[in-house]
């Protein structure tokens, strides 16, 4: 790659980094932003529930616009909002000024993020370069949540609101670095291509009842949330509806033939949803039961953050020997793995019994996280490129949200009471889903392994036809 695509790919790691430190160093400022602001632990939540909002709602629309719009004009434009209202989340003096604040971030990530992911798949040529670049970035994203964690809780120890003017201060350095860096491009042509707003209204909003529903699922009745439910899957069939009549859909239902880009999101939403769950559990059993800090479960988690080092050093290799169906069959196994590993916990475990697991999760992220982001966009059309990342980031935060539901949901069921014991079997039985969703992910991820044309060269199969 020449030195100005090195420097592309630097802006673009820069901000998919920024979006991981950010959500992360945030769920570790929760407990001092509750105390200062006076918020009940109820509305607590709705500060990361309003971000996955926003941010899986209106992801897809994110997507698309990029193609339509221009993508290096998307990435900018909301790296500005995303600066702004990160800011205005640390001046935030009352709970909803913040919720906010944390909603149009959301949103703002959820058009940075495809953008920026469909600069790499069009400015790279597709095989080994754009394999490389991919799994580059996708490093440097898991590299901003392992990090954020323990930078997180440093900078609430001086002051919460330094969880939000980090990042401002880190946007703008990145900011400053795309208008320089990223190539200016002719806007797309749109002739015969209206914006499908129909499309874009109902898709949206069956995201965001979904992912509600999720993420309150725990929280209010079972009939509420069918309710909800039921409203998102009306929608999604309406959209359905309005995509197969549109002559310029939002989502061309076509893109759907294409198995690889199907297993590919299936795949990631499990894989996130196991990923989140299991952390989310092994946080608990740490603070919860054990009584560490914070920056003590920081800095027990953070051996997960080797993937940081292995996805663009290591996994590039063997994509490159053993095809990327392989690899990501293989980083799939070793998820599953990792959960297994955790099922025999005990109250009175030492780290050293925990570290297996997380240090094979750790390898097992840098072996999967990229190549589902390779599987996602391999053979797409460079003109759906957008919507293909929008799809699969969709994929992975909805996953994210299911997995921490599930997770907490077992984990409430399975405890009677408040001893350790009783804390323990609450634990114990949550740690299944994790291992339920890493096995499911696993299962579909067999049926990429027998495309002929993904040899050990890592060559990419055709893409489909149009329909």
């Amino acid at each position: 790659m020449s030195g100005r695509a090195w420097g592309v790919l630097f802006v673009l790691c820069g901000a998919i980094f920024l979006e991981g430190i950010d959500v992360a160093m945030l769920n570790v400022a929760l407990p001092s932003i509750r105390d200062d602001l006076g918020m009940s632990t109820g509305t607590l939540q709705w500060v990361m529930s309003a971000y996955v909002l926003g941010y899986g709602g209106f992801m897809l629309l994110g997507g698309r616009a990029a193609d339509l719009f221009g993508r290096r004009q998307m990435f900018v434009f909301w790296l500005v909002v995303f600066l702004l209202f990160s800011g205005l989340g640390g001046l935030a003096t009352e709970g909803w000024m913040l919720l906010v604040a944390r909603f149009v971030t959301g949103v703002a990530a959820a058009f940075m993020a495809p953008a920026g992911l469909s600069i790499i798949t069009t400015g790279f040529a597709e095989g080994a370069q754009r394999n490389k670049a991919l799994l580059v970035y996708s490093g440097t994203a898991a590299g901003g949540f392992s990090i954020g964690l323990v930078v997180g809780g440093l900078l609430t120890a001086i002051s919460w609101r330094w969880v939000f003017f980090a990042p401002v201060i880190l946007s703008a350095v990145i900011l400053l670095a795309a208008v320089a860096l990223i190539p200016k491009s002719e806007r797309p042509d749109r002739q015969g291509q209206p914006v499908d707003l129909t499309g874009a209204v109902t898709v949206t909003g069956a995201i965001l009842l979904l992912v509600f529903a999720v993420e309150r699922a725990t929280h209010v009745d079972a009939v509420w949330t069918i309710g909800t439910v039921a409203a998102s899957l009306l929608l999604f069939l309406a959209f359905s509806l309005v995509e197969r009549r549109s002559a310029a859909p939002l989502v061309r239902l076509g893109l759907f033939r294409h198995g690889g880009l199907v297993r590919a999101n299936l795949a990631a939403l499990l894989f996130s949803g196991g990923f989140f769950g299991f952390q989310f559990i092994v946080t608990l059993y740490l603070q919860e039961l054990r009584g560490w800090s914070t920056l003590q479960t920081s800095f027990a988690m953070i051996v997960i953050g080797i993937d940081t080092v292995l996805s663009p050093t290591l996994t590039p290799k063997l994509v490159e020997k053993f095809g990327n169906a392989r690899v990501m069959f293989g980083g799939l196994v070793l998820a599953s793995v990792a959960y297994a590993l955790m099922l025999p916990l005990q109250v009175d475990w030492t780290y050293a019994l925990m570290f297996p697991s997380l240090l094979v999760l750790g390898l097992a992220f840098s072996l999967a996280y990229g190549p589902l982001t390779i599987a996602g966009t391999e053979g797409i059309e460079e003109e759906e490129q957008g919507v293909a990342g929008g799809l699969l980031y969709t994929s992975f935060q909805f996953g994210a949200a299911l997995g921490l539901s599930a997770a907490a949901a077992v984990n409430i069921a399975a405890t009677d009471g408040s001893s350790p014991a009783e804390l323990l079997d609450g634990y114990k039985a949550a740690l299944f889903v994790p291992l339920i969703a890493a096995l499911g992910a696993t299962l579909i991820s067999t049926f990429g392994l027998r495309k002929p044309a993904d040899d050990v060269t890592g060559a990419p199969a055709p893409a489909p036809a149009e329909v």
